[in-house]
């Protein structure tokens, strides 16, 4: 069986996007696909997965989830998430009838054991931002789209609308992932997650929210505001000369996830409502007590056993006469926005965890950036941290 014959499978199955759900499992269920020996399609799966390593060949293996139920079973068995193996498998949507509720990569922790080299593209003309997974070495290759955002100013506050089609960023589109919003001065900000990031998570409850729920998107998991991380910028009295001191509270992970044995908590299972296959979830405005308090109040003390991040200090360069970090060839271009993001001391006493870049951003070109980060945080968190850099800091700056 060739990959070939894979995608041409997979192409005819497309066709039937307009079965429903009953039918479409009958199909599914009863193709001759479906009836090869279970030894010899989980090696068959195996090798494809095996060879199909980077995009865009590792879309081969996605189509494979989509073939019928006996192969999605297995696929799923036999992608690790990134946090073992390293690469992103699903990090576009997946048609609900195809996969069941197939859990994003981009909603996942990034792998333990290096960094994930992705980019990020500015349109300044759309406000829009475009989040890339790197293929290559190259700084400048297209990538493998991952998120998109949008930027919406407001008379009090800058949201960033995410969504994991790049085409569709409208409040309440079934491709919205989360939001970032920021307070009037820019110093604070909250990310919220459309889906809860783990069991048991609280929503802020909003009049958007509950429209959304109204058009039944996902009937096991609600869509709302659930804060998943709080960023705050302290004022710079050198202004934009001087280096920006940040730090990122992330509620939905605790701080012993970078020990020895620690575990980040995955996010749940992400239902898809009319979303294309192959493409390149609803806004909430919530003017809820605890948003509130954040965006104008202190940071510190906003959740006792979260993972606290913090920027790592440059040094100044005499020579060049500029703040510097070490890089390591991934930012070409000094920047106030440039940033490395490692756990705080607070977290507990300092050992080799603490060392670690969980997350460093900064800039290549005049609208580039790159973006690279790993496990405990994610994609999506990784990529809403990255566009706060982005917005203007009236009272630091």
């Amino acid at each position: 069986m060739t990959i070939k014959c894979i995608a041409r499978l997979r192409s005819r199955r497309v066709v039937q996007d307009q079965l429903d759900g009953s039918d479409q499992e009958a199909v599914g269920g009863g193709c001759c696909w479906a009836n090869l020996p279970q030894e010899l399609l989980r090696e068959v799966l195996l090798r494809i997965e095996d060879s199909e390593s980077i995009w865009p060949q590792r879309k081969n293996v996605v189509a494979c989830a989509g073939v019928c139920r006996s192969w999605r079973v297995i696929v799923k068995e036999i992608v690790k998430v990134p946090e073992l193996s390293g690469k992103l498998t699903f990090p576009i949507s997946v048609k609900q009838q195809f996969t069941r509720k197939l859990v994003l990569d981009c909603l996942q922790p990034g792998p333990k054991d290096c960094l994930l080299q992705c980019f990020i593209k500015r349109n300044r003309s759309t406000q829009t931002y475009h989040l890339y997974l790197g293929l290559t070495n190259a700084l400048t290759d297209d990538g493998k789209f991952l998120l998109a955002a949008r930027k919406s100013r407001r008379p009090t506050c800058t949201d960033y609308i995410i969504s994991i089609r790049a085409e569709d960023m409208s409040k309440g589109s079934s491709t919205y992932v989360g939001k970032l919003r920021s307070n009037f001065l820019g110093t604070k900000f909250t990310v919220f997650d459309g889906q809860p990031p783990h069991a048991g998570a609280k929503m802020t409850k909003s009049r958007s929210s509950r429209l959304v729920n109204l058009k039944q998107v996902s009937p096991r998991v609600p869509f709302g505001n659930y804060p998943i991380t709080h960023i705050s910028y302290e004022l710079n009295m050198l202004g934009s000369r001087g280096p920006r001191k940040m730090q990122c509270i992330m509620d939905s992970i605790p701080a012993t996830s970078i020990g020895p044995g620690g575990v980040a908590p995955t996010q749940a299972e992400f239902s898809f409502s009319k979303v294309d296959l192959f493409p390149s979830i609803p806004i909430f405005h919530s003017k809820s007590a605890g948003m509130e308090n954040f965006l104008s109040g202190p940071l510190s003390g906003q959740k006792d056993g979260a993972l606290v991040l913090r920027n790592k200090a440059p040094r100044w360069h005499e020579q060049l006469q500029c703040w510097c970090l070490n890089f390591h060839g991934r930012v070409t271009v000094a920047s106030v926005k440039n940033f490395q993001l490692v756990a705080s001391p607070e977290n507990g006493p300092a050992g080799p965890e603490h060392e670690k870049i969980i997350l460093q951003f900064g800039k290549v070109g005049k609208d580039l950036f790159t973006m690279d980060y790993r496990y405990p945080i994610s994609a999506f968190q990784a990529f809403a941290i990255c566009l706060s850099s982005f917005d203007t800091k009236i009272a630091c700056e």
